[in-house]
């Protein structure tokens, strides 16, 4: 999928709905054979950025399945998870506190949480300012947030043979496990992406301080971390 056919507004809401309800019954498993389980490491290091006490209570925006919710309970958090797809929600193997829900209409009252994880979900959004004013509404006040994204690698050689893998043998292999389509889409989706400074930025505008951002593996990864007001 081309950088200049890649969807917007309400056509590409419906077009990531309808994908990630598709290929729900086999994400998980992609997602580890395609960053060879470093989506597990990364999840932690998520998790310990928040720096909360035992017992917070965290929401995982655009949850998916589950992943984020597991760990963080795991982890000695409380967590509840939000997603629009009803496939990633029924592919799920948790039993309880999983939540049908729009980003940009968060179903939670203002100050109900401690802390926000979101994994690889930025570039999926529609726009990202009321996305990030919601979540400092629902957040209680000194509130932390944890967003992991992907990334390019800063070195020039590392990334060539970043986007040699990314941009080919993910669909490749999303094709032969899974959906080639949706899996050539994650690739061009980076392109949704605005600059760091713009994402600090739009951060500081929507009521965060403190705001972070570093790279994980090498570039493969990235995760902006910060504070409400």
């Amino acid at each position: 999928m081309r950088k200049s056919i890649l969807p917007t507004g309400k056509e590409k809401e419906t077009f990531v709905r309808e994908m990630f309800d598709s290929i729900s019954p086999t994400y998980d498993k992609l997602n580890r054979i395609m960053t060879f389980r470093f989506d597990q490491t990364w999840r932690r290091r998520t998790l310990e950025s928040l720096q909360l006490a035992s017992g917070s209570l965290i929401l995982d925006l655009a949850c998916g399945t589950g992943d984020f919710v597991k760990m963080a309970r795991q982890s000695g958090y409380r967590c509840i998870g939000a997603d629009f797809s009803f496939g990633m929600l029924s592919h799920s193997q948790l039993s309880s506190d999983l939540v049908a829900s729009d980003a940009l209409n968060l179903s939670f009252a203002t100050d109900s949480f401690d802390g926000v994880t979101c994994g690889f979900a930025l570039r999926n959004f529609t726009e990202l300012p009321p996305v990030f004013r919601e979540l400092a509404r629902v957040l209680k006040p000194r509130g932390r947030i944890g967003l992991l994204e992907v990334a390019q690698p800063s070195s020039r050689i590392l990334r060539i043979g970043h986007q040699i893998y990314f941009n080919n043998m993910v669909p490749f292999i999303g094709g032969l496990l899974s959906d080639k389509e949706a899996y050539s889409y994650l690739p061009a989706s980076v392109s949704y992406l605005p600059p760091t400074e713009a994402i600090v930025e739009m951060l500081v505008s929507s009521g965060f301080s403190d705001v972070s951002h570093r790279l994980l593996t090498t570039g493969a990864a990235q995760l902006f971390t910060a504070t409400k007001v």
